[in-house]
């Protein structure tokens, strides 16, 4: 049976924008490897009458709804207490529940004596199974009636991520007949509108496994869902499709199920056994930052030199002056020099440099805004990329310089052309 599930998430601060609402997108994210289909996301300040609207409307189109936040100790969190009338069930006190938080408040605050209202955390509707909460002191529920599942969540980012993988998953999970497995392939070098009317037909034609496709900042993904009864043949059914698709793309596909192209890069440098430094100008860090946010990336990452001012250009790169005065900064003969400095000074064996105009405004030698000059330096060779961005902002110039730089290092280490 194919599900659709609705999110309404609780909580005035996210009404307001005070904070992201990031619970949203990691439960849909979860949802879609599933299979689960996301149609509609609520947001609903704390008013018992409005989260109550709210969820009369998701029960009438949705056969699961999950709700996230309203579940703490305070007055205006009522979200059990309204969905517990919405769907004509009592609440309940549940003592274990009720045990768990009086001991989470004894080894965590052993000094300070737990309030009264925190055991209105323990009120459960009738039947529920309770999801145990390891993470904070609201434990979580999930109850099935009117023909509608119903799961509620924590809403602190950190509780509720932890409740929703480790204790609404394996619920989800148990609704399905099978298996729901998800593969996916991460693209660099080709943008979504190209990758789906590439796609499109072949996307629209098949069933199971089904093909989509995701925009992501700079890159695209492509997630290929089969369903089965067991895992081994929910990867069978995969397995000629991504065939298909590696085919089809060629060498803009970087990996598959990857957290990112720094991630791809970090493995071929550290299966190598090779080091890796960056030169940065317009990019200010940005390919630096990257690296070091992956565990482990002292391994392969020797450092980096924001080199942001021709003054540092030279003095720390040894960027001839003579070619900052001839050709300027943003210019492939710099960014070589860049590159090649970058290697000598860091002492690694492969470097990149970024230098560019990331914009509002074009440089001083009418530069326009988006042209970018990659460079790839190694023992033996040195090669600059030219880009041309466009006015895609300036964090967006910044992004993709970065991301062209390590796909300049992906396809240097398996023998790709890097233009």
């Amino acid at each position: 049976m194919s599900h659709t599930a609705e999110l309404i998430s609780v909580g005035t601060e996210l009404l307001l924008g005070s904070i992201a609402n990031t619970d949203a997108q990691m439960i849909s994210q979860g949802l879609s490897a599933l299979g689960i289909n996301v149609y509609y996301h609520t947001v609903v300040g704390d008013n018992p009458e409005r989260l109550r609207s709210a969820v009369d409307i998701a029960k009438g189109r949705a056969d699961i709804l999950i709700t996230t936040g309203g579940l703490g100790p305070t007055c205006d969190d009522l979200t059990k207490q309204t969905l517990a009338a919405a769907f004509g069930l009592p609440l309940e006190f549940h003592q274990p529940s009720a045990d768990r938080i009086a001991d989470y408040f004894r080894r965590l605050h052993p000094t300070r004596p737990m309030t009264e209202n925190n055991l209105q955390q323990a009120l459960l509707p009738k039947g529920c199974t309770v999801f145990d909460n390891d993470w904070g002191t609201a434990p979580g529920c999930a109850f099935q009636a009117q023909g509608v599942h119903v799961l509620m969540l924590p809403g602190p980012p950190r509780e509720c991520r932890a409740m929703f993988t480790h204790r609404a998953l394996p619920y989800l999970r148990a609704l399905s007949d099978g298996t729901i497995l998800s593969r996916t392939l991460k693209i660099f070098g080709m943008g979504e509108s190209s990758v789906e009317a590439m796609l499109r037909e072949r996307m629209n034609a098949m069933t199971n496994p089904t093909l989509a496709p995701y925009a992501k900042e700079g890159e695209v993904e492509l997630r290929i869902t089969a369903k089965a009864p067991t895992e081994p043949e929910a990867q069978a059914l995969i397995a000629p499709v991504e065939a298909q698709l590696r085919a089809l793309l060629g060498d803009v596909v970087y990996g598959a199920d990857v957290k990112n192209l720094e991630s791809a890069v970090f493995a071929l440098l550290k299966d190598r056994g090779l080091t890796f430094g960056a030169a940065e100008s317009c990019t200010g860090g940005l390919i630096a930052k990257r690296m070091t946010d992956l565990p482990g990336s002292s391994a392969v990452f020797r450092g980096g030199v924001v080199s942001y001012t021709d003054a540092v250009k030279h003095g720390v790169l040894g960027v001839p002056q003579e070619l900052l005065a001839q050709f300027g900064a943003v210019s492939p003969q710099v960014a070589r020099a860049m590159a090649e400095g970058a290697r000598r000074v860091l002492g690694c064996d492969l470097a990149v440099s970024t230098t560019g105009v990331a914009g509002p405004d074009s440089d001083d030698r009418g530069n326009p805004v988006g042209l970018v000059y990659v460079g790839l330096a190694g023992p033996d060779f040195c090669h600059v990329k030219e880009l041309r961005l466009g006015a895609s902002g300036r964090a967006g110039v910044r992004n993709r310089a970065a991301l062209h730089a390590f796909d300049q290092v992906r396809r240097h280490l398996t023998g790709l052309p890097l233009d």
